[in-house]
């Protein structure tokens, strides 16, 4: 697979609570030069993305994160303030006591509050795969193809643990044929990338893009 192709499908991630303007604003550039799917960015740079870069760049962002136990309206105030800053995709984060509470309904209604929050915009829900059962990943995948979320994604990257294979063959069984899958956290190398986009995966969360082109 071609390097241009694998970044065409990488969402180039800086999500360091220490992260600096000057490091977002280079993250940004190679996005541009690289042809990279969108940078993944705190909230709190958006707008400076958006008027720095006169709207060019694609802006992800992050809401909930990474703990998911902010309350529904605490989110969907993140999200429309996102929306109204420039960002053009959101990733949430499920509320993962609910899920272990088995408060399915209420992980459900929150979803639906934010895909309203969302129309329009691609909505990606960040499940945290390394805290949930086999069970619980499977009614994940039945919830985000209910609420009509963009994508499902594996993780956060601040778990204790991310992506895997097998998480990815779960989604791909489990969710409905308009839900595409992003796999998130620990992707470090070129055959981890092509792994994954070979599963049918269609984003990559990683901050290890650029090795693939100084390789």
């Amino acid at each position: 697979m071609e390097v241009k192709e694998i970044l065409s499908h990488v969402d180039h991630t800086e999500l360091k609570a220490y992260a600096t303007w000057e490091q977002i604003k280079k993250l940004c550039e190679e996005s541009l030069k690289y042809g990279t799917a969108s940078v993944c960015v705190p909230p709190s740079y958006i707008k400076r993305i958006h008027d720095e870069f006169n709207g060019k760049v694609n802006i992800c962002t992050v809401i909930g994160f990474p703990l998911g136990y902010q309350v529904t309206s605490a989110k969907v105030e993140e999200a429309r303030a996102a929306i109204a800053d420039g960002a053009s995709e959101i990733d949430t984060v499920i509320n993962i006591g609910d899920v272990k509470d088995k408060r399915y309904d209420e992980v459900e209604k929150e979803l639906l509050a934010i895909r309203e929050a969302t129309k329009g915009k691609i909505l990606k829900v960040i499940i945290e795969t390394c805290y949930l059962t086999e069970e619980e990943k499977i009614k994940m995948c039945e919830i985000v193809t209910r609420v009509k979320a963009d994508y499902i994604k594996t993780s956060t990257g601040f778990g204790t643990a991310g992506a895997t294979i097998d998480d990815i063959k779960i989604f791909k069984e489990h969710i409905g044929p308009d839900v595409k899958m992003k796999a998130a956290g620990g992707i470090r190398t070129r055959e981890d990338m092509e792994a994954y986009l070979a599963l049918g995966v269609d984003r990559l969360g990683c901050s290890a893009a650029m090795k693939l082109v100084e390789e």
